[in-house]
């Protein structure tokens, strides 16, 4: 299977692994995103991590043709941050720039989403993620009711946070400044200094953390990739 994924280092660092884990009969071969190295050739941004919408879409365009000069695949996955956006045109959108890939219009494909990005399934299951954390589990009760009653998340459906901003393209909050507003805003409540988080660190380690399962039960988008892999990788 070839995973298409926008974002950057959390989704470089979490997902990967997570999907390994709790779909050990799929081979997830990570075609996106892509690490550059130091000093990338001018031209080659296309290639470069943390791309999503429009810009991913490009890439996989990019990166698809490259991936079939040497073979082929069972099943494209792209997983993308939707951050507000209407779902059925950003699916048309990828599918749009994997069927302009000759050789790729006849293969199998899955497009997925976190809604309104990877933070949701977290705060899905908050049991097992931040509640025993080492950084977050001695105030993690004081941060969810902050998150729940000062900035309106909805911890039964975390997918539905927040509303798409014309002039932003995107989320009018994002989850994830929501998290980090929310934990200084403890730390200051509190008079201590506690471990900040930080997208590049902690979003990877938690979201390894957590049970597929109960996440599907709170987060639609979620389930829709978690049975769509349940049932391939059941299969292969």
């Amino acid at each position: 299977m070839w995973l298409f994924a926008g974002g950057g280092e959390s989704e470089i660092d979490g997902l990967v692994p997570f999907l390994r884990k709790h779909f050990p009969h799929c081979h997830f071969e990570r075609i996106t995103p892509a690490r550059i190295k130091r000093g990338p050739k001018p031209g080659k941004k296309i290639d470069a991590p943390g791309q999503t919408g429009k810009s991913f879409a490009s890439q996989i365009k990019y990166r698809l043709n490259i991936a079939l000069r040497s073979g082929s695949c069972d099943l494209i996955l792209v997983l993308d941050d939707l951050d507000c956006k209407d779902a059925d045109k950003q699916k048309e959108m990828f599918s749009e720039a994997i069927d302009s890939v000759g050789k790729a219009a006849r293969i199998k494909r899955f497009i997925a989403f976190a809604a309104p990005e990877l933070e949701s399934w977290i705060i899905a299951d908050w049991e097992n993620t931040f509640a025993p954390d080492i950084d977050f589990r001695k105030f993690h009760e004081g941060l969810r009711h902050k998150l729940s009653q000062k900035y309106n998340v909805p911890f039964d459906n975390p997918e539905s946070f927040s509303e798409y901003d014309q002039n932003k393209k995107s989320c009018k909050e994002k989850l994830s400044q929501v998290i980090i507003d929310a934990v200084y805003s403890e730390s200051l409540r509190l008079e201590k200094p506690l471990k900040h988080y930080s997208k590049k660190y902690h979003t990877p380690k938690l979201v390894q953390r957590i049970v597929p399962s109960k996440v599907a039960q709170k987060c639609p988008f979620f389930r829709e990739l978690y049975n769509c892999l349940n049932k391939f990788c059941k299969d292969i």
